[in-house]
């Protein structure tokens, strides 16, 4: 039988464009400007590697998938390809592979973010690929290009008309970046593309960086961890690793001392616990629930106002049971979910208003 591409062609992956003029650039030179990722010894990555091996057999393998990566840069091409070479490339049955090693991309004007489309791989891509999008017209936009959810990315170059201009993005309105820990939901397990992680809709939302601390099965609240994050410069803690702790009794181990560490090094900064983003709940889910609440009333307790509880039930209240692909893992409507959620806590309190002011002119330089 045909392949569905014979019938329909929307579902063909893009190559380079075949046009004269076309000039690749390197995203590690300027005017380009890397965020959530930094190059380190060949490979992309989300922590150095040193903190990673010393963490966990889990962490030193995934952090080097480029989950939270973007690259922002203004042109008024009329095109954009990119180029990529990859390490290691995530297939699973519930996980889109444009998810787990593609890229996609957005454009702004003004306070109006766009999304233009997918750099769409192919299925029998080994080691990178080449993909293009045509954009409506020449005019200057920037450009924000997100990274792979679960791959490794070893290079990337962007191609441009050679007659384009090409210079540097506006920096993010709050530059210092939110910092997510957390599984494989954190991670971005299961958006159907990058720009679709509830961390992604909050910062184009608020026009914010963040740092993407999500590892897949392997965010256990470790102490060295802990130790890890709170020396990091951020204006918002979002603390979640319910489903990765093996067993309620894990959970009860670590769950607090984790909060405690961050909450010591940063006594100011805003801190969010989740629960696992699940609307009705088992009797083992409730008895995980009671921890983190636990951690969360000890804080409040304690006179800490800057401390937030989000439970599953709200997280998923937009989109009830239907926000899975298998039960734990957010399909987009609920990650959209989990954002509007977390957006509205963040709104509310103003939180990365707050952080901004205390940090002053030169955070996150």
């Amino acid at each position: 039988m045909k392949k569905i591409e014979y019938f329909d062609e929307n579902f063909k992956t893009g190559k380079s464009p075949e046009k004269a003029g076309i000039k690749y650039y390197n995203v590690l030179e300027k005017p380009f400007c890397i965020y959530g990722i930094s190059m380190e010894n060949g490979k992309f990555r989300r922590l150095p590697e040193k903190v990673a091996v010393r963490i966990s057999e889990g962490v030193a393998a995934l952090h080097a998938n480029t989950a939270g990566g973007r690259v922002r840069f203004c042109t008024n091409s009329a095109y954009i390809a990119i180029s990529a070479k990859m390490d290691f490339i995530t297939r699973t049955p519930i996980f889109s592979l444009l998810g787990s090693a593609g890229f996609d991309l957005y454009s702004r004007e003004g306070n109006r973010e766009k999304y233009e489309g997918s750099f769409v791989p192919p299925m029998d891509m080994t080691e990178g690929y080449e993909s293009f999008i045509e954009l409506e017209g020449s005019k200057s936009r920037e450009f924000t290009i997100h990274f792979p959810l679960y791959s490794a990315v070893r290079e990337l170059y962007i191609g441009l008309d050679e007659r384009a201009r090409l210079s540097e993005a506006r920096p993010y309105r709050y530059q210092m970046p939110i910092v997510y820990y957390g599984s494989s939901i954190t991670q971005g397990g299961c958006a159907s593309r990058p720009g679709l992680t509830y961390q992604s809709i909050l910062s184009r939302r608020f026009n914010c960086d963040y740092l993407n601390l999500g590892f897949s099965g392997s965010a256990r609240g470790e102490e060295r961890m802990a130790d890890y994050i709170k020396t990091l410069n951020m204006s918002l803690f979002v603390y979640d690793y319910d489903h990765n702790a093996p067993s309620p009794a894990d959970l009860q181990r670590t769950h607090e001392r984790m909060f405690q560490a961050v909450r010591s090094a940063k006594p100011q900064t805003p801190v969010i616990i989740l629960s696992r983003p699940r609307y009705i709940l088992r009797s083992d889910e409730k008895e995980r629930l009671a921890i983190i609440e636990r951690t969360f009333q000890d804080a409040k307790a304690a006179g800490d106002k800057n401390v937030f509880l989000l439970t599953g039930r709200e997280l998923m209240n937009a989109c009830k049971e239907e926000g899975t692909v298998d039960g734990v893992h957010p399909n987009d409507l609920g990650f959209r979910s989990m954002a509007r959620a977390l957006g509205n806590v963040i709104k509310k309190n103003r939180l990365l208003e707050e952080a901004s002011h205390e940090a002053g002119p030169d955070a996150g330089l």
